[in-house]
């Protein structure tokens, strides 16, 4: 690699991190159709697709936005929920005990795609992650 010129390894570069977001996304697709088939049913697959909200963290650098690692909302249509925030009351979570309800209650797996997801391509406040489960796309929808 070392011999090939600076265009060709700028094009290997854009064409390795494209390839690594769509191995990322796919692990989300695989994850969330696990979670999916674990849904009390009748056994026909009823959910079309899985939105991930945002969240902020708190980091020893400051506060950083990145994708949920819980499922904000799983749809059995096309149409978008709406996952728009309501009238809540915020409780402030010490930061040991955020990571730990992640570690406990979270897909390890789907956890380290979103992360790598963010990593990959930020979102911003009020952005959706959609994973259509048919079509294993995954999409981000700004508002």
């Amino acid at each position: 690699m070392r011999e090939l010129a600076p265009k060709e390894l700028d094009t290997l570069v854009i064409e390795a991190l494209a390839a690594t977001e769509e191995a990322w996304r796919q692990v989300v697709v695989s994850r969330v159709k696990a979670l999916a088939a674990g849904q009390p049913g009748d056994g026909r697959p009823t959910v079309a697709a899985a939105y991930f909200a945002t969240t902020e963290r708190r980091a020893a650098d400051g506060m950083h936005l990145g994708w949920s690692p819980f499922v904000a909302a799983l749809s059995d249509s096309e149409d978008v929920p709406d996952l728009r925030p309501t009238r809540t009351t915020a409780t402030a979570v010490p930061l040991g005990k955020a990571a730990l309800a992640e570690e406990v209650f979270a897909d390890p797996e789907l956890a380290a795609a979103l992360n790598r997801l963010t990593a990959l391509d930020p979102p911003d406040h009020g952005d959706m992650l959609r994973v259509h489960l048919t079509t294993r796309t995954v999409t981000r929808i700004s508002r």
